[in-house]
Order: C-alpha cells, then sequence, then structure tokens
C-alpha cells in the first residue's frame, strides 16, 4: 500500500461515481416502471437463468431511532417501534407480488438487510420478517446472509437471534472512536461496546465481521483518527470499509447540522487516508478495491486473489453476478438487463402496494452499448484487468477501435503509472488500483457527455 504517493492523492482528488451499477442510479428514468420490471421477472422465470442462478436479495429497513448528521441514506427517524409491524405487512405483499412474477422457490445464496437500521426491529420482527422470506424463496446452505448494525441497537442476546435466524456476517457502523466526533455527528458508542459485541459475535461463530469507517467527519483530525486506527487494527475485523465522507448539505439535509469549519480540510484528509493505508497494511490487511480491507484469510480476499471478485448496489462481494431482487422503499434492483428502484417515501411506497402494484417508480432497461460498457467497467473494478479478445468475442467489436477516445484517455493514466496497455489488454498496476473509479469513469459514456460530478463522491 505504500505505493500511493501524496502527489497522485492531490492529482486526483476528485468526485466520481462508486460504479456498484453501470449506468449509475441517477441514470434511471421514470419511463422505466412496475409492468417493464415485472415483464423482466417473468422473463427470468422463464428462462434458464431461474435454475441456471441463484438470486441476491436486499432488504431496505428505512427506521432509525435517532439522527445521525453526516447519513446521505434513505431513513425514517422514529422511536415508535409498532410502525415496523406496518412496514413489515407491506413488505409482506411486495413479496407475494414479485414471487407472482418470479416464481416460488426460487433459490438465493446472498441477503443483505440494510437501511436505516436493519436492527430497529425488535426479535419478533426479525424473525417476522425472515419468516416472509423463507415461505417464498429457498435459502442456500453456505450462502452469505449479511445485515448491518447500529451497536447501540443490539446486546449479546440479539446477537444469538441473528445467528439463530439464520445470519452469518455483521456490519457493524462505527465510523470513528473519538468522543468528540461522535458527538458532533450525534452518533456517541463507546469503543468498549463495540469491542464488547464483536468479541460475542466471534464466540457466536459469525463467519466475517466487518467494520465501517469514515474519514473527514467533523472535528476530526489525523492525530484522532490515527487512534481510532490503533483502535480499529486492535479489533482486527475480518474486513474494514473506509468511507470518504462527502459533504452535500444542499442535498441531504441532516448534513446541515454539521458545521462546515468544523470539518477537516483537503491535506487533512489526505493525511488520514495515507494513515489509513499504512496501519491496515502493517497490520496485514489486503486491499480489496474502492475503500475495503480484509484479513488475508477473509473470503473477500481470496476471491480477489483469485479472480473472483464481483460488484452489486451493495459493494464487492463474492457471490456471481446474478440478478438482484430489492424489497423495500428506495431499493433498487436488477433482473436481466434491467435495474429498477422503488418508490422513496413510505406514502408512495404503500399507495402502490395498496393498488396490488409492484412499488416501482424508476428503473433503466440497458443498451447494447450500456452492456458493454459495464463489462468492460466491472472487469476492470473487480479483476484489475480485461483482455481486449474477450469483450470483442461477447460483443462482436473492435475493442480500440470502438473504445478509441477512451484508449487516448487511458494512455495519459499510462503515464501516470495507474495502468499498463499492451497490445492485448488493459492491466491497473498496484497504485492504480487504488484510483481505479477514475480509471472506471473513462469509459462511463454519460460521465464524459455531462461531466457534472459534484453530485459524487470524492474518489478516495
Amino acid at each position: 500500500m505504500s505505493v500511493v504517493s501524496p502527489d497522485l492523492l492531490r492529482r486526483f482528488d476528485l468526485n466520481g461515481p462508486r460504479y456498484t451499477s453501470y449506468p449509475t442510479a441517477d441514470r434511471f428514468v421514470e419511463a422505466f416502471a412496475a409492468d417493464d420490471y415485472a415483464q423482466a421477472l417473468s422473463q427470468r422465470h422463464g428462462g434458464a437463468a431461474a435454475m441456471a442462478m441463484p438470486l441476491s436479495l436486499y432488504v431496505h429497513i428505512p427506521f432509525c431511532e435517532s439522527l445521525c448528521y453526516y447519513c446521505a441514506c434513505n431513513k425514517i427517524i422514529t422511536r415508535h417501534h409498532g410502525k415496523a409491524d406496518e412496514y413489515l405487512r407491506y413488505l409482506g405483499r411486495e413479496i407475494d407480488l414479485q414471487v407472482a412474477h418470479a416464481g416460488v422457490g426460487q433459490v438465493v445464496s446472498q441477503l443483505h438487510l440494510g437501511g436505516g437500521t436493519p436492527t430497529f426491529l425488535s426479535d419478533m420482527q426479525l424473525r417476522a420478517l425472515m419468516a416472509l422470506l423463507r415461505r417464498s424463496f429457498s435459502f442456500t446452505p453456505g450462502g452469505e446472509y449479511s445485515i448491518e448494525i447500529d451497536p447501540r441497537t443490539v446486546d449479546e442476546a440479539r446477537l444469538a437471534v441473528l445467528a439463530e435466524l439464520g445470519f452469518n456476517r455483521l456490519s457493524f457502523g462505527v465510523q470513528d472512536f473519538d468522543p468528540a466526533v461522535q458527538r458532533a455527528v450525534h452518533r456517541v458508542q463507546p469503543a468498549e461496546q463495540v469491542f464488547g459485541l464483536v468479541d460475542a459475535a466471534r464466540s457466536k461463530g459469525f463467519e466475517s465481521i466487518n467494520v465501517d469507517l469514515i474519514y473527514g467527519l467533523p472535528m476530526q483530525m489525523p492525530e484522532s483518527f490515527d487512534r481510532t486506527l490503533e483502535q480499529v487494527t486492535a479489533l482486527r475485523p475480518d474486513r474494514v470499509a473506509l468511507y470518504a465522507y462527502a459533504h452535500l448539505p444542499e442535498r441531504f439535509k441532516p448534513q446541515r447540522r454539521i458545521a462546515t469549519a468544523e470539518l477537516p480540510d483537503a491535506s487533512a484528509k489526505m493525511a488520514m487516508f495515507s494513515s489509513s493505508l499504512a496501519a491496515f497494511d502493517a497490520a496485514g490487511y489486503v486491499y480489496v478495491g474502492m475503500d475495503h480491507f480484509a484479513l488475508p484469510g477473509d473470503a473477500l480476499a481470496v476471491a480477489k486473489r483469485q479472480g473472483r471478485l464481483h460488484r452489486n448496489f451493495q459493494g464487492y462481494s463474492t457471490q456471481p453476478d446474478c440478478d438482484l431482487i430489492a424489497l423495500g422503499v428506495s431499493a433498487i434492483g436488477r433482473v436481466g438487463a434491467t435495474y429498477s428502484q422503488n418508490a422513496k417515501t413510505l406514502e408512495e411506497y404503500y399507495d402502490h402496494l395498496d393498488q396490488g402494484r409492484l412499488p416501482v417508480v424508476r428503473g433503466l432497461a440497458l443498451s447494447r452499448d450500456d452492456l458493454l460498457r459495464r463489462a468492460v467497467i466491472m472487469a476492470l473494478m473487480c479483476q484489475g484487468q480485461l483482455q481486449f479478445e474477450s469483450i470483442e468475442l461477447a460483443y462482436l467489436v473492435d475493442f480500440r477501435s470502438y473504445f478509441a477516445a477512451e484508449m487516448e484517455a487511458l494512455a495519459a493514466l499510462a503515464d501516470q503509472g495507474l495502468v499498463r496497455l499492451s497490445d492485448s489488454g488493459i492491466e491497473v498496476s498496484a497504485q492504480g488500483w487504488f484510483f481505479v473509479r477514475a480509471v472506471a469513469m473513462v469509459f462511463d459514456r454519460y460521465l464524459q457527455a455531462d461531466r457534472n460530478r459534484a453530485r459524487f463522491s470524492k474518489i478516495i
């Protein structure tokens, strides 16, 4: 990880997509609606994919008891847990509609509960949700079943329930252990609490434990973040997700509670990123890519070594590239050559289901060019290389002719040492792997056309 120079960090201090999909979600259109999505589900059910490829499921739980000021997620702040009962009833309706088109008993190899705060749900509500899912889908043994956790909402007994329900991967939202930073973002959770929960999770046999960190938060300083890094490496989670905070108060209302004067400047953020690379390298973590680190024995690190990394709306995955059915308010899914997103408010989500309609309000049917560029971008993002011949055979194009302008742009990145170009393909260099979003952006036709990148986060 020491190959990243301060000069490169400064030069690539720019905004860009995370490419959990291509095209990115900001390209979705309202012309794609529930009927289009239902057709995609029916085509999958009638095709070979339903038998050959397992599904991935995502369930969005939007509720949180308190507001974290940095948050850009779709959430509803409430202490009334009864609201989740109504939400689960509507989730049941959506599942029934999905299954009516996709077929009962589709095999699922990956489940992720995100939010919001999935552990806002009580034990009884979590049991009810899992019963709904198991009634309609067939969960394969050995799959990846994960849930995001706010440490303030669980104890050892709740972890035992999660294990009983079949979850085998946990993601703890930590962000920063410094008390001043926690107060500034309205998320106070002592380090001792997180350490105790991680110990308890390990004792209950969870296969992988992830910790989320954010650098660039108010009141953070390189010195204070170094202390957090020391604590995290001592905690030794299997995976670490390290995100750069994107301060966009004009888009995300909660961020208006953050005093801009308290945010670290660009040089401080770069120092925190650099020290994170050094700390995780020294602790033996593998840089998987796109802000993700993993211990060498973790499935994500193994998948990277073996060239089996994939990418979906939840980030890097070891699961094969497969269809993703997304459930709940604002959830984004992928079926065949389509993307779809559910209504973003509870009122609209409930209204669609009351009318017996799938709650899809926008999406995209991918063109041939979209599919081609997605294949290129995902090869670079996941494997760090591509062979021209494989793309040419799959899409019947002459790569260098089709992407003539992009190859010129890549030549500039090659001069900076980020990629290596040959007669047969493209390879991302060791230092280029830290800036792989910049490499992928070269092939983003939509981004190159409008160049409006301020809506995206910093690439490092």
